[in-house]
């Protein structure tokens, strides 16, 4: 008999939280039966600024999934973004010691508290620890090195790091509301599982997720993460410079940005563009509208260089730059992103789901699809992350607390 679970993702935005809700067969193939979405308030470039309206936005996404599929979430995979993220990259070595000299699973865990032995300060903790590949007797490209021969086994890892109030504070409104966290991860980490192809990251992709409040990159280089980072620059600036830029108030902005925006109208075959357009009673050029918007895309793409680790950039991801987010929407991106960077480009939209997928076949969806996805390849591997028992001792005493609070 298939056994199957369910999963609940949750994706605290600038703008919106999405909380999609999902039963996964044992391939890892998700079907999703409920989704909640809520206007987002409390929130600033992905960091909580008012607890009670932060919570008050999570509670109703929650409870709108759940009318939605007829289940009721007690745990959900929940996204982090802001400027408080840091990555760097550091290396673990073993000794194999067993007269076999046969590399086993003791071994990967080994290796990796090796990697992760690294000072971090007080006020930051570690969200992540990723195996970028290892080596054994100095033959590296090993992707798995269980049931191998060796001496010695290193490992290359990414590690991603937090500001621990930032941390707090998010996981205080979730489990406010009765709901307790099966794991945290970065947003362009669950982005990237939504959107990208095994190719793009074997050959090197940028994933750039720009959202309400942040631009969130990923670089994938040889199968493996090779970097991250987060920009406090997204779709919130792009309004704010249509509002400023034309004297409208900020939610006529927001609309007209959505509903006409576009980044270069001459590759949609519109040339006449100084004909008005009006919502709301205001009325304003197209032209100035997408010479606004322009300029402030055109900005983001250029950060998004600006954050590679390494300025040979067109042999560090010959597969280019794949687009997603709710900004990923406007019109023209893909060819102005091509124009400035000289290499692939193209927005990305989730896939590999089924049931009520409707409102997530959006490149704004994409972290709450891939919180999924991400959820449904970890669960239940040991190997994911180190503290991976004890989140599970926690979400055990938690649900036994609940059960006696009744």
């Amino acid at each position: 008999m298939r056994r199957r679970t369910t999963l609940t993702s949750i994706d605290v935005g600038t703008t919106k939280v999405c909380t999609t809700i999902a039963d996964v067969d044992e391939w890892g193939g998700i079907r999703v039966i409920g989704v909640g979405v809520a206007p987002s308030s409390g929130l600033h470039k992905g960091l909580v600024v008012n607890i009670n309206d932060a919570k008050e936005s999570i509670h109703e996404s929650v409870k709108k999934a759940e009318q939605a599929s007829d289940y009721k979430v007690e745990s959900a995979y929940v996204g982090v973004t802001g400027r408080h993220i840091t990555s760097m990259n550091n290396r673990g070595v073993v000794a194999i010691t067993r007269n076999d000299r046969l590399v086993r699973s003791d071994d990967l865990r080994r290796v990796l508290a090796s990697a992760q032995s690294v000072k971090v300060p007080s006020d930051r903790k570690m969200l992540h620890v990723i195996p970028r590949g290892y080596a054994i007797d100095g033959q590296v490209g090993v992707r798995n090195p269980v049931g191998m021969h060796g001496f010695r086994l290193d490992v290359e890892t990414h590690i991603i790091t937090a500001a621990t109030a930032s941390v707090q504070n998010l996981v205080k409104c979730i489990r406010s509301i009765g709901v307790d966290i099966d794991d945290l991860v970065l947003e362009p980490l669950a982005s990237s599982a939504a959107v990208l192809t095994e190719d793009e990251k074997q050959v090197g992709v940028i994933l750039a997720d720009i959202g309400g409040g942040t631009t969130d990159i990923a670089v994938f280089k040889e199968g493996s993460i090779w970097h991250t980072s987060i920009l406090p620059v997204a779709g919130y600036q792009l309004t704010r410079d249509v509002a400023i830029g034309l004297g409208l108030p900020f939610d006529v902005a927001e609309e007209m940005k959505k509903r006409y925006g576009s980044v270069m109208p001459v590759y949609e075959g519109k040339t006449e563009t100084t004909s008005p357009i009006s919502e709301d009673g205001h009325g304003i050029s197209y032209q100035d509208l997408c010479d606004i918007i322009r300029a402030r895309v055109e900005e983001i793409i250029r950060l998004i260089l600006l954050e590679l680790p390494r300025s040979e950039y067109e042999t560090l991801v010959p597969a280019g730059l794949v687009l997603t987010g709710g900004s990923a929407n406007l019109s023209g991106i893909e060819a102005l992103g091509r124009d400035i960077l000289h290499l692939p480009v193209r927005v990305g939209t989730p896939t590999h789901m089924h049931g009520i997928t409707d409102i997530l076949r959006d490149p704004a969806y994409a972290t709450s699809v891939g919180l999924l996805l991400w959820g449904a390849k970890h669960e239940g591997n040991g190997l994911w992350q180190s503290r991976g028992f004890g989140m599970r001792l926690r979400h055990l005493v938690f649900r036994i607390k609940n059960l006696f609070h009744q």
